[in-house]
């Protein structure tokens, strides 16, 4: 009974790390991002950090002490699986706390200059150890070595930071989210009050037409104006760019709830937005209906600036 009651627990608590795992999925991320974390060794303080700025590709830079290097492709590797693009920075800084000896004495070089100085000079031991130990290379730096007990720890850290950033993004990406959702919402609505205008833009330019007819005081064939007019106002029909563009709209939302963030295939659905926009405000003629457009190409500049940080 317990061992079942036990497993039906994993199930549950398996089911909810799936839906919890499937919803941050659902959501945009941000390529501007900051981690940071910190660990206490008996004798150092190691701290870990990661920035992240957008950029069109991964462009990772690593500083680490030199005796980590051959861990350097390694950490690299790491990080390009869990950020996969935008500019980072990534650091390992040590505090030394406790008493550590870096440096050794070169004994052979001291007393090689030791014998030199004797043969020039009349002076004691102790005067001839003092100035040779101001010469070049009496001390040699020790190499460091990598204790891998301690670069375990380091490497679990390196993942608790990635964590932190990943998350750090994540709520970016809902901020971003809602913005482009506003945005989005504003500019169905501007095409709306478009929409609304379009039956009196038609109209107008009707009117307009009839009006120059009339001040030229010729006769003209019902016909053929009629003909004429037909074709003019449909090189002015928005039917076409009216329902492609709730269609890009449509899609771009789609796109931000998709299972991937893709900035860059946001930023092609903007373009086609910003096209039809453009042909409509090249096609109305009207001042009423410009001014929507104008809205429209604000809140889309608004988006383009924004989807520059999506990853």
């Amino acid at each position: 009974m317990v061992f079942h009651i036990f497993w039906a627990y994993i199930h549950i608590r398996v089911k909810i790390c799936i839906f919890a795992y499937l919803y941050l999925l659902l959501m945009i991320l941000s390529m501007t991002g900051y981690g940071k974390t910190e660990i206490q060794l008996p004798t150092k303080k190691i701290t870990i950090e990661i920035k992240s700025l957008n950029s069109k590709n991964l462009d990772l830079n690593v500083r680490m002490p030199s005796y980590f290097k051959e861990k350097e492709l390694q950490v690299r590797k790491k990080i390009a699986s869990a950020i996969v693009r935008g500019k980072v920075d990534f650091s390992i800084y040590i505090e030394n706390i406790g008493e550590t000896v870096t440096s050794q004495l070169n004994e052979k070089a001291i007393k090689t200059y030791m014998e030199q100085l004797k043969s020039i000079s009349k002076a004691s031991e102790l005067e001839l150890l003092q100035m040779a130990i101001r010469l070049p290379e009496t001390l040699e730096t020790k190499k460091g070595e990598i204790d891998e007990t301690e670069w375990a720890e380091i490497d679990v850290a390196i993942s608790e930071t990635l964590k932190k950033i990943s998350k750090y993004r994540q709520d970016e990406g809902k901020v971003l989210k809602q913005d482009f959702e506003k945005r989005v919402s504003l500019i169905n609505d501007f095409l709306n009050q478009v929409i609304i205008l379009d039956p009196q833009r038609i109209q107008n330019v009707k009117e307009k037409l009839q009006k120059a007819i009339s001040e030229l005081e010729v006769k003209v064939d019902e016909n053929r104006y009629e003909q004429e007019l037909i074709y003019y106002l449909e090189k002015l029909d928005i039917t076409e760019e009216k329902v492609r563009l709730k269609s890009h709209l449509e899609y771009f939302t789609k796109e931000l709830n998709s299972h991937t963030s893709n900035g860059k295939k946001l930023g092609f659905i903007t373009q086609e937005i910003g096209r039809e926009i453009n042909t409509i405000g090249s096609k109305a003629n009207f001042a009423g209906m410009q001014k929507w457009v104008v809205q429209m190409k604000d809140e889309l500049e608004k988006i383009k600036e924004q989807n520059l940080n999506v990853l």
